[in-house]
């Protein structure tokens, strides 16, 4: 070996060892960083650190409806033995729903939404359809299209993913693989209950709907997997904040029991009895990991030419929202279908709210910057008041192939009172007892997250308010009723026409 090799060799000897010394140096400091972060805020209480046992994605895929549902009781004693048993005198507070004594404990309501459940039709059934619910959701969040469904004569068979409706802290540990065995279970039991010919329906609410589209992908290429006929996706979890990807980096100091804080990105108040409000730095990653992969597998089956074999596809997403990317919606999904009936239901925010320089540019601009340039495959419907006055909604409706909206109004009004639409307002009407702004008197949830009028003095509250702001209804409800009611009266193989609309108008 020359003079000049051995200079090199020297040379790159060193560069790896700076570059390790840089990377280790930075890894941590973020791990410091993330500790000093977590020092000062909430401590971890029972249902952050006890984690029932749930089935394993193996049990998942041998089990059956009967099964499942067995598996979840024991789940629910679980949590009852060792969280609401074993509370300490100082969280035993009313607003704590893990406390027995809480109107807002599970148990005492008038139904506990957090578990599975099936809505069986009168008569004959016209159709089944499977509702898969968003992630630190409860089967709770579809109940009201399930009801809708069944009074419509099919079977609504709503399942609850595994760690959720019992205690976040399962959140901690699961993995998204186990949300993918949860779905094909609920979809076997599905066809087990309804005719083949009859039709299917998958409706899925944010990570339900990403389980709803990776299920029909992967049913392109296993026949052992029932197609769907029809699939309803809300605020569907396409896209995810880039952040998610590192998730679990920040909670490796989490390994060592005394920095147990630093796994979860958000502890709080346990006050909703059918969605955790605490958030843990895994469910981030395996959010990450289940979006990924479905923009994977669209890639895939759109090299592979498949994509004009996935059911037509209705969507329903809010031009602004904070939990997923809105434009990957389009950019990721709809971009890539074929002309195939699919069609999307983008909501605009409220143009007769005038912020003046409160409203961020970007939240002004995501609409135009959601709209693709040139004609499209897909029925666009946009759902708005650009007239700036809250009666003055109306639907724009782009045809495949057109460049023209055909503008049509809606016996609908945009609330003053709110500004936007977001993530977790869609699936809920304003009559919901939960979140609804005028909820229905004959159910009792134990609050109504969504009358409350956030108006007083700081402090009062025992939540923070920023938790409570966030609009949890949708008075466009009425109108995503109606776009589904055209999926279930049109056959299959039938398309979906501009006329059809206008004649439901």
């Amino acid at each position: 070996m020359n003079d000049d090799s051995r200079t090199m060799k020297r040379i790159a000897v060193k560069m790896i060892r700076y570059a390790v010394v840089v990377g280790v140096t930075m890894l941590l400091t973020l791990i410091v960083v993330r500790v000093v972060m977590t020092r000062n805020t909430s401590p971890l209480q029972r249902w952050h650190t006890y984690a029932p046992d749930e089935l394993n994605i193996a049990e998942i895929d041998r089990a059956d409806w009967i099964g499942y549902l067995n598996a979840e009781q024991r789940v629910f004693e679980q949590v009852r033995r060792e969280v609401v048993d074993k509370l300490p005198v100082t969280v035993k507070v009313t607003a704590n729903r893990y406390y027995a004594g809480s109107p807002l404990y599970p148990a005492n309501l008038s139904h506990d939404w957090n578990r599975s459940f099936i809505l069986e039709p009168d008569g004959e059934p016209a159709g089944v359809v499977v509702l898969l619910h968003g992630l630190t959701d409860s089967p709770y969040s579809l109940r009201h299209i399930g009801q809708h469904y069944r009074d419509r004569g099919y079977v609504a068979i709503a399942i609850r993913m595994p760690a959720h409706g019992t205690v976040p802290a399962g959140l901690a540990h699961v993995r998204w693989q186990a949300w993918r065995s949860a779905t094909r279970l609920a979809i076997r039991e599905a066809r087990r209950r309804v005719a083949i010919d009859k039709p299917l329906h998958l409706v899925g609410y944010s990570m339900g709907a990403a389980l709803a589209l990776d299920y029909s992908l992967d049913a392109l290429d296993d026949p052992e997997l029932a197609p769907a006929t029809r699939l309803v996706l809300i605020s569907p979890m396409i896209g995810v904040r880039e952040y998610a990807r590192y998730a679990d980096v920040a909670g490796w100091p989490a390994m060592l029991p005394p920095l147990a804080r630093t796994a979860w990105s958000d502890v709080l108040p346990e006050f909703n009895p059918f969605k955790y409000n605490s958030f843990t730095l895994n469910a981030a990653r395996q959010a990450y990991l289940l979006s990924s992969r479905v923009q994977q597998r669209m890639n895939a089956q759109e090299n592979a030419k498949r994509l004009n074999e996935l059911p037509p596809i209705l969507c329903f997403q809010s031009v602004v929202d904070d939990t997923v990317d809105a434009t990957a919606v389009i950019s990721a999904l709809f971009a890539k279908l074929p002309e195939n009936d699919s069609e999307v239901v983008l909501f605009d925010v409220n143009r007769a709210v005038h912020f003046g320089p409160l409203l961020s540019v970007s939240a002004d601009t995501t609409l135009k910057r959601m709209w693709p340039a040139g004609s499209q495959r897909y029925r666009t419907i946009i759902i708005g008041n650009p007239s700036g006055t809250a009666d003055g909604v109306i639907a724009q409706v782009i045809e495949p192939g057109d460049m023209q909206a055909d503008t049509q109004p809606l016996p609908l009004r945009y609330p003053a009172s709110i500004f936007s639409l977001s993530h977790i307002a869609l699936p809920f009407p304003e009559t919901d007892s939960l979140y609804g702004s005028t909820p229905d008197s004959s159910e009792n949830y134990g609050v109504h997250l969504g009358a409350l009028a956030l108006r007083g003095e700081r402090g009062v509250l025992v939540v923070n308010t920023n938790m409570l702001t966030r609009v949890s209804f949708n008075p466009f409800f009425p109108y995503m009723l109606q776009k589904i009611d055209q999926y279930i009266d049109t056959p299959e193989g039938m398309p979906l026409t501009g006329d059809r609309e206008k004649q439901q108008q």
